[in-house]
């Protein structure tokens, strides 16, 4: 963050000084919100949630270093040579801190939103971008009221293009980092059934993720998967210029000619308004298409050859934790999808396990949550596409994740295990583990199955 005075900082979000303080032209060019990793000279925001309260926190982190602090409310005492900045929210005092240190920079924003690929696609436009440009982009998928505003409090001077990912759980959540970001650019992956359980439908998911245009610049442009059947509702109805990208017949940018090694890599060819050219994309699915069209269409829009274009694709670096391949001894491949998943990306997952070279293919799969009642038949639908996809083996993992089990057990799948918990699950991996096999592992957050690639690295050679 570039330096900002405290007598700047109280007019951004509309604080009062507590204390004694007096220096109101002191700088800060950091904000923190973990009191654990302080770093001298910060300003501390410490939030307010439904099980925790920052303000706890608050002189730990001044005797750590903070230069000062935002509050809701004032103190016992006062640390001296320290400040205190009092606010109505320290949650709201965050957003209106960096939409006032964004207007700071005329920097165009990338903004992209979606139920599935959000940060696929964030990471291959800022790959595709990064070839010509300076590009901050949003770190892992910090892509939440907290994650925007600390990402746009990173800018500086030298970068040129943001690429910022924009999640959501519920209605308006869309809105409220929209108004902070205010996108130049809005691309929008697909509509899937992810967070179901709080919309009860996937037109109720559009309406919440079409916030985003709510706060869209008046010349913005908007890119969208033309082979979502929902996101073809938007062009017409909303005043944007609309890009369309995928495979179907009559799109913008179309992926045609796919092609895959089995192993690491896929190549296409990008037909474009002006033209195509080959890319060869270092990662496994034919899902990979979107982000990579997606980034073409970017690129185009910012002036890129398609050279550059191609170059940025193929130095494309998936974030941790999604279809990370990792290579073993005994021609053992470990595809490490365990960051999230839902209904669409754990069948795009499946996808990838089912196209592999191995000659023995294994799903862990792990409970999908936020689906509501619709869970059980959502899970039983993943078992029923593993004997479709010609998977050989299930290691289901987790309470929910049973359906996934009796629906493929049913269906054909040769071999069929369900373990209540990651412990219970170890052993299974021992059994299961085999020369030339490719084991998929995925679910959903919560369920931590990183351990369980963790366990597989131990029990399987280095190659």
């Amino acid at each position: 963050m570039e330096p900002m005075t405290i007598r700047e900082i109280m007019e951004a979000v509309g604080g009062s000084l507590l204390g004694e303080f007096g220096d109101l032209n002191r700088t800060v060019s950091r904000v923190e919100t973990d009191s654990r990793t302080i770093h001298p000279g910060s300003l501390f925001i410490p939030l307010v949630g439904e099980r925790f309260d920052g303000h706890a926190y608050i002189n730990a982190s001044l005797e750590g270093g903070a230069a000062g602090c935002f509050t809701q409310r004032e103190r016992d005492s006062y640390l001296p040579g320290k400040f205190y900045i009092k606010v109505k929210s320290t949650h709201r005092a965050l957003r209106d801190l960096a939409k006032y240190y964004k207007q700071k920079f005329s920097v165009p924003v990338v903004a992209i939103t979606g139920s599935v690929g959000k940060t696929t696609t964030k990471d291959m436009v800022a790959a595709v971008l990064g070839e010509k440009y300076n590009v901050l982009k949003t770190e892992g998928n910090l892509n939440n009221d907290i994650g925007v505003p600390m990402t746009l409090l990173r800018l500086k001077p030298e970068h040129q293009i943001a690429v910022l990912e924009l999640g959501m759980n519920h209605a308006g959540e869309i809105e409220y980092l929209s108004a902070i970001v205010e996108p130049d650019m809005i691309l929008m992956t697909n509509i899937g059934d992810s967070h179901i359980e709080h919309f009860g439908s996937r037109e109720k998911i559009l309406e919440a993720k079409s916030e985003i245009f709510h706060y869209a610049k008046p010349n913005a442009m908007a890119i969208l998967n033309g082979d979502d059947p929902l996101l073809n509702t938007l062009p017409g109805k909303l005043p944007y210029r609309f890009v369309r990208v995928g495979a179907g017949e009559g799109l913008d940018y179309r992926a045609v000619d796919l092609v895959s090694d089995g192993r690491s890599r896929i190549a296409c060819n990008v037909e474009t308004p002006d033209g195509a050219f080959r890319v060869e994309i270092p990662a496994l699915g034919d899902h990979m298409i979107y982000p990579t069209l997606m980034a073409a269409a970017v690129g185009r829009q910012f002036g890129l050859t398609d050279q550059e274009i191609a170059d940025g694709v193929l130095h494309f670096a998936p974030t941790k934790m999604r279809m990370n391949i990792l290579q073993r001894g005994d021609d053992i491949t470990i595809l490490n999808d365990t960051y999230n998943a839902n209904p669409q990306s754990m069948r795009a997952a499946v996808q990838v396990l089912s196209n592999a070279k191995g000659e023995y293919k294994v799903a862990v799969l792990g409970d999908m949550f936020e689906l509501g009642p619709l869970a059980p038949a959502l899970h039983a639908g993943i078992g029923e596409y593993l004997a479709k996809a010609g998977i050989h083996c299930l290691v289901a993992v987790g309470e929910l994740s049973k359906h996934i089990y009796n629906a493929a057990k049913e269906a054909g799948v040769p071999t069929c295990w369900h373990c209540a918990d990651k412990a219970e699950a170890k052993p299974v991996l021992d059994d299961v583990v085999r020369p030339h096999a490719t084991i998929l592992v995925k679910a959903s957050r919560g369920m931590a199955l990183e351990e369980l690639v963790d366990y597989l690295l131990t029990i399987t050679k280095e190659a």
